[in-house]
């Protein structure tokens, strides 16, 4: 896995290489994913999605900026997420497509960051992924191109 570069908290921080990079895990590698799975979703069965987010992608709960490269690749996760949604609901009604935010867990991913987190919303993995598995096996279509939290709460786009 790889660990990530430091956050971009300040515009003078950001380099081409980076945006690229943040879009290219972040954004591009799932669509492609999408496209290249789209074959495999039947009509007539149910199909959930998961891109997974970050609570960070939302526009409307940013309040302390920064963090450009990751926050905007997120973003850009989250309108493909929408988009998909629309155009799944329309080929394949009971296909389910949301972005999930599975809250901080405590991976190397997160380590070098977690000195900000409170200690009771650092999960660990086992409970990360519980959490998960509760959300997914509780959608329903009207949930379709929705952006949710880990205790199944929606995020503000």
């Amino acid at each position: 896995m790889m660990i990530p570069s430091t956050p971009k908290k300040r515009l003078a921080d950001i380099s081409a290489s980076s945006l690229e990079r943040s879009y290219t895990i972040n954004a591009i590698g799932p669509i492609l994913v999408l496209k290249h799975f789209r074959s495999l979703i039947q009509r007539e069965k149910k199909s959930v999605i998961v891109n997974m987010s970050a609570r960070v992608a939302s526009i409307e709960d940013n309040s302390i900026g920064g963090w450009y490269s990751y926050r905007s690749s997120k973003a850009s996760l989250n309108q493909i997420t929408k988009t998909v949604a629309i155009e799944f609901a329309r080929q394949l009604p009971k296909s389910i497509c949301i972005a999930f935010h599975p809250g901080s867990v405590n991976t190397r991913l997160s380590k070098p960051f977690q000195k900000a987190i409170p200690k009771e919303k650092l999960f660990e993995p086992d409970y990360a992924a519980a959490k998960m598995a509760a959300v997914i096996n509780n959608l329903t279509t009207s949930d379709n191109g929705s952006f949710l939290a880990w205790d199944g709460s929606k995020i503000p786009w």
